[in-house]
């Protein structure tokens, strides 16, 4: 039943359609249980209606927190002006992209979106491609995406602050007593995801390979030691 393990891992509702089909035609009753009896979103990846962690929930605030790891105990200024150096970055590379494109799609919905036109009715009743496919996806909105300027925070001594947010009396957060020890820096895993474990060397201190198989000639003699390592 592999079609079946697959089915239930798809990430994608069309992949998900294909293994179906394949269990349908070998297993019709089985295919027609899953289906009726039990239903796809109590068994399927892509059909389940809660929350899919480390699949859609938290893959962007993830990407995010990654790229922020060692600018997030910064002070506020200086983290905005961190994110805005890593935006204007990233606009301006695509920015660079989108004028580098001579066809009327971006080049991801070019390469994909052709042979599969070139296999269906549309292509032989001589409709034109670029009819089918959404305006999102050609070069005039993707030029247009990035066509903005992100601005620099720029130095405090040059901010012009309205006089009613000058006049304003901000009283400092309430801080509770710390506990004792080192603060984490790591949150929990949510539930249904797990972070991977990798076994170090307890001879050299590596992680891909066990004491056993070290070839170093120096380093600890202390045991094997779980680690566990965020993804």
């Amino acid at each position: 039943m592999g079609s079946y393990w697959s089915a239930v891992n798809a990430y994608r509702c069309e992949d998900f359609a294909g293994y179906m089909t394949e269990i349908s035609h070998r297993y019709p009753r089985v295919a027609e249980y899953l289906e009726n009896e039990v239903g796809f979103e109590k068994w399927s990846r892509c059909h389940y209606p809660g929350l899919k962690y480390n699949i859609t929930t938290t893959n962007m605030v993830e990407s995010l927190n990654s790229m922020l790891v060692n600018a997030r105990d910064f002070p506020y200024v200086a983290l905005l002006d961190v994110i805005q150096e890593k935006m204007s970055k990233w606009w301006n590379d695509r920015r660079i992209v989108a004028m580098t494109i001579t066809a009327p799609l971006i080049p991801s919905q070019e390469s994909e979106f052709r042979p599969r036109f070139a296999q269906s009715n549309a292509h032989h009743a001589q409709v034109s491609v670029y009819s089918l496919v959404s305006p999102y996806y050609t070069k005039e909105y993707y030029v247009l995406a990035y066509d903005e300027t992100i601005y620099p925070v720029g130095s405090q001594s040059q901010w012009d602050v309205p006089n009613k947010v000058a006049t304003r009396v901000v009283l400092p957060r309430e801080v509770k007593e710390r506990k004792r020890g080192k603060s984490k820096t790591s949150r929990f895993p949510s539930v249904g995801e797990f972070r991977k474990r990798k076994n170090r060397c307890g001879k050299c201190g590596a992680f891909e390979h066990y004491k056993k198989k070290c070839n170093s000639q120096t380093g600890s003699t202390e045991g094997n030691q779980p680690t566990d390592v965020p993804v």
